[in-house]
């Protein structure tokens, strides 16, 4: 169902025509949406909405009589190969610009809006989060402008030997953020036990867990390339640590065969 969500988006909207690889993350996306249970007409809050991948097929979900205001704390020169700002210019110069407003530098917490919505959505931005004491704040806040939260992360509990250096790559990154201060994509690799809990303690309950499949996706092999470059980097580390690394290195690679780890979906109300 997602591939044929993704096609009839492209002919529908007229983004992303020759880019294969957003194609690939758009039907990814899809299938989260689709598990989150966001409907035609919803008003959507989107926390940490990077460049628009999961934005876009919101306001396809939400139609012509919902919204979706997209936050993210990063400024708009911020990201590659596109910075965010050119990627929401060009989704703003689409249909689908009339359903989204973006709103960059932009801390949830911060923000002075009682506005109530229908739903929340997390999608693949808690590992950015240095401190889980503000992701549980976050939460907290969630609960008091919406009756739902819809949260998707990677998950760390892989099924298939192929999805075993995304995992490595994972670990050697959230130790790298331990160790040099970075503003790198993984600096808390919150799981789905840690992420359920915060959510009872913010007041709510999960109401659905779900796995998602996204081994098809880039992002295993990115996070491979970049943890083999970092892991250079752990000289001056204790011993103990370089030794750890070392063998999350050599783990890497699964006879040349890479894949993502998959996504667990929780909704919360």
């Amino acid at each position: 169902m997602s591939q044929t969500s993704v096609q009839k988006f492209i002919k529908q909207f007229k983004l992303f025509e020759n880019d294969q690889i957003q194609q690939t993350q758009l039907q990814h996306r899809y299938a989260l949406v689709e598990a989150f249970g966001i409907k035609e007409g919803m008003k959507v809050l989107e926390i940490g909405c990077g460049q628009g991948d999961t934005t876009v097929v919101l306001a396809d979900t939400v139609g012509e009589s919902g919204h979706v205001t997209a936050i993210d704390i990063a400024p708009p020169d911020y990201g590659a190969p596109f910075t965010l700002g050119e990627a929401h210019e060009r989704i703003n110069q689409s249909e689908l610009g009339a359903r989204i407003d973006f709103h960059l530098e932009t801390d949830f917490l911060e923000m002075n809006s009682d506005k109530q919505y229908d739903a929340v959505v997390l999608s693949h931005c808690s590992w950015y989060f240095h401190d889980p004491a503000q992701l549980l704040a976050y939460f907290k806040r969630i609960r008091s402008i919406s009756k739902m939260l819809c949260f998707a992360e990677w998950d760390m509990q892989f099924e298939k030997i192929t999805q075993r250096g995304h995992f490595c790559a994972a670990s050697i990154l959230a130790l790298y953020s331990q160790f040099t201060a970075n503003d790198g994509n993984i600096q808390n690799l919150f799981g789905k036990s840690e992420i359920g809990k915060m959510i009872e303690d913010a007041g709510m309950k999960v109401d659905l867990e779900v796995r998602v499949d996204a081994h098809f996706l880039q992002d295993g092999q990115w996070e491979i390339d970049y943890a083999r470059e970092v892991s250079k980097e752990f000289a001056a580390a204790a011993v103990r640590i370089q030794t750890l690394i070392q063998n999350y290195a050599d783990m890497l690679d699964v006879e040349g065969k890479n894949e993502s780890l998959d996504s667990f979906v929780i909704v919360a109300k």
